[in-house]
């Protein structure tokens, strides 16, 4: 048999030499084999990217978005054509909601996005794709406070059991020369309507628009300047817009169980808009600011961190969606206003840029710590029946132990306490006496600040309810007192033997309150207990009044500075104003408190040098914002030389012997010893204290009981008692 090439080799060769050409075997054999071999194509040389893109959410972090919205930006490489980009969320093309902006920049609101996790993918020819994973929750919350509480009355216009409703937009317009705001109709406009000129030289009629709408089961409130008829978009907003937020906050602390309303954002809410004190929103809207609130950050209504700074994420939120990116945001409160501007602030840093509190307090918890004291010690000073014998307090003796000159602000501490804070079975809003809790109804709701921050705290194992970080054992009232000669030796083992504490339901006990575990940590781990770790990043501007017998005791604005201190070696980014104006401070002190806090904030902005921005908060504070003391409107007495007015008085914890930064809710111990007095105790009395301090007396020298770190951004979606939550998630390629 003939080998294949061979029998093809010999047909050439006769084929040539019929047509006459001379050819050697071997070429024709040579030629055989090419024929036979198949075309080698050369293998195409890969084209190396010419960069990569990138993903970013900017109304918010990716992992906590609401309500089915984000505002995304793609970033495309120069050299990458753009008509090529495809992005898709969860499989779905959403390419044709990006469009290249007037700052030219290249976003879109993504809308009706998925509950939970959603995949962003961008591609493009010749770039690196992008990745960024956003997780999305409910409008009607929670995100990362946990289960809600299952009791909640919703408004009458809720449309579901989470209080959703319609949004609704309101108008009102401030007359030529008028100061009070009336309703404006865009379809009838009045003829009287008067101008303002921004901080950025926009001049425009003097008409605001408030939006009101719900979240997280809540009420919040957007108002900003607004020209009707014409269009706004987060990438396109009304030129009179500067991009800066102002926040405004209620007061009290305490708990309830339905909708609530947001303070305003037109009037401040310590007093009205109508005088020389009290209009720094109005001045806000008309320099340019948006002013936003949420009921969730009203103390009164609701005194939970967690919620609080919730609430504002999702404010906040949606805010940048539908109106645009922010600058930076300012928050301003009195009394319970200023409690959640400063626990949130440091619990939840880059929420708020600058605070502006008046007539302050640090935190919820530390306070409560005060006020339990205040509670305890009245049981026994305001009963002559349980004094022992030859003991007697007078009004005065009795002003030493409490730290003020007035028992009365006992009192009304005291009725915080109750309402607000330690009763379970108060009359809260949202409930009614068939359901709320009582001996009768065990299982009922429960009007306490710890029941509703239960996924903080934790529950206690014995009967489920919410742990309260709250402690008495070894506190030596009066210490202070004794030593100054201001009560007697009876006076101070007779109280501290016979004043007791109060059980989780609030029932007086002969034994002192041991706070529980794992509250106690939790409360500290939350910020609920303001350490001020993070709080270094923000400026403060604190405006301080008289206190003389009111709730808001001047030691609290230096109670900060003294944590701070502790916490970063410096007060320098807090300020304190102080003026003869009770409790509120000096006057118009909001509007120029806020006014002075832009000018800080915008020169902070303006620093593009390296190094942290707590470095930045301190070096470009201007030289005009400092600590000041009036002695009447517009005069200021030297640095540091104010008036009686403010005097700062003391806590009974600080009489105890706790320092002015009153952080320990449960003190170390050490022994009782007879020779660490300066006076005579006879052996009754001695007895009386070994009684009292079995245990030992408070060392306030030393940390207190599991005072651990705050750690900024706890979520508590997955464990009671929180984990930190992380960094943000970023795009990757």
């Amino acid at each position: 048999m003939v080998h294949g090439g061979r029998l093809l080799a010999q047909v050439l060769i006769g084929v040539m030499l019929v047509s006459g050409t001379s050819v050697s075997l071997a070429t024709a054999t040579a030629t055989a084999t090419t024929v036979k071999k198949p075309a080698v194509k050369k293998k195409a040389r890969k084209q190396r990217p010419l960069g990569t893109l990138k993903l970013a959410v900017l109304s918010g972090r990716a992992d906590l978005v609401s309500a089915g919205d984000a505002l995304v930006q793609v970033v495309v490489p120069a050299r990458v054509r753009a008509p090529t980009l495809r992005v898709t969320a969860a499989g779905k093309d959403v390419t044709g909601s990006f469009a290249l902006r007037a700052d030219g920049r290249r976003t879109a609101r993504l809308e009706d996005l998925a509950l939970g996790p959603i995949r962003l993918v961008a591609r493009a020819k010749r770039a690196r794709s992008a990745v960024l994973t956003i997780t999305n929750h409910p409008n009607g919350g929670p995100v990362f406070s946990g289960p809600q509480v299952p009791t909640w009355r919703c408004h009458a216009a809720a449309v579901d059991r989470q209080c959703n409703a319609p949004v609704r937009y309101d108008f009102f317009y401030q007359p030529s020369g008028g100061r009070d705001f009336r309703s404006y109709d865009p379809a009838h406009p009045p003829r009287d309507v008067g101008t303002t000129t921004t901080d950025g030289g926009v001049r425009v009629p003097f008409i605001i628009r408030s939006e009101t709408g719900y979240q997280n089961r809540d009420q919040y409130q957007i108002t900003t300047l607004f020209q009707p008829g014409r269009p706004w978009e987060p990438w396109a907003p009304q030129p009179q817009f500067n991009h800066k937020l102002l926040i405004t906050h209620g007061s009290g602390c305490g708990v309830e169980y339905q909708v609530g309303n947001a303070p305003s954002t037109t009037l401040d809410t310590a007093l009205t808009d109508r005088g020389t004190i009290g209009k720094s929103p109005t001045v806000a809207l008309a320099r340019g600011f948006a002013v936003l609130s949420t009921a969730l950050d009203n103390s009164g209504h609701n005194c939970n961190v967690v919620t609080q700074a919730e609430s504002l994420v999702m404010a906040k939120e949606r805010f940048v969606e539908r109106y645009g990116e922010l600058r930076y945001t300012i928050g301003m409160g009195c009394s319970g206003g200023s409690m959640a501007l400063q626990q949130v602030a440091n619990a939840y840093p880059g929420i708020y840029q600058g605070i502006v509190p008046q007539c302050s307090f640090p935190d919820a918890w530390s306070t409560g710590s005060q006020l339990f004291d205040l509670h305890v010690l009245r049981r026994y000073v305001e009963f002559p029946e349980r004094w022992g014998p030859g003991v007697i307090w007078e009004p005065l003796s009795i002003a030493a132990v409490d730290g003020h000159p007035v028992h009365a602000s006992a009192i009304l501490q005291d009725q915080l306490y109750l309402s607000g804070l330690g009763d379970p079975a108060a009359r809260c809003l949202g409930t009614t006496a068939a359901d709320r809790w009582s001996f009768q109804n065990p299982t009922g709701i429960r009007c306490t600040l710890a029941d509703s921050a239960v996924n903080v705290l934790g529950r206690r194992p014995a009967d489920g309810y919410a742990g309260r970080p709250l402690d008495n054992v070894g506190v030596q009232y009066g210490l202070d007192a004794l030593h100054q000669g201001l009560i007697g030796p009876a006076q101070f083992a007779d109280l501290n033997a016979k004043i007791g504490g109060a059980d989780v339901n609030n029932v007086p006990t002969a034994a002192r309150t041991a706070a529980d575990e794992p509250a106690l940590r939790n409360a500290y781990r939350s910020g609920g207990i303001n350490d001020t770790r993070q709080l270094d990043q923000v400026p403060i501007i604190d405006l301080r009044g008289s206190d003389e017998g009111l709730l808001h005791d001047v030691f609290r604005s230096f109670a900060l500075r003294a944590r701070l201190d502790r916490a970063h070696g410096t007060h320098a980014n807090q300020v304190i104003w102080q003026g003869p104006v009770p409790t509120l401070g000096g006057f118009d002190f909001t509007t120029r408190g806020v006014l002075a806090m832009d000018r800080w904030l915008t020169a902070i902005e303006r620093d593009t040098s390296g190094g942290p921005l707590a470095a930045k908060v301190i070096k470009d504070k201007p030289a005009d914002i400092h600590d000041s003391c009036e002695a009447a409107a517009g005069f200021e007495t030297p640095e540091g030389g104010c008036p009686i007015f403010a005097r700062a008085y003391k806590s009974p914890r600080m009489v105890a012997g706790d320092s002015i930064a009153t952080t320990t809710n449960k003190c170390r111990l050490r022994p009782l010893l007879r020779t660490d007095y300066g006076v005579r105790f006879t052996d009754a009395q001695w007895a009386q204290l070994q009684s009292a301090f079995p245990t030992g007396v408070c060392d306030f020298s030393k940390p207190g009981e599991d005072e651990v770190a705050s750690v900024p951004w706890m979520t508590y979606a997955s464990a009671v008692g929180g984990a930190p939550l992380g960094p943000a998630p970023a795009s990757a390629p």
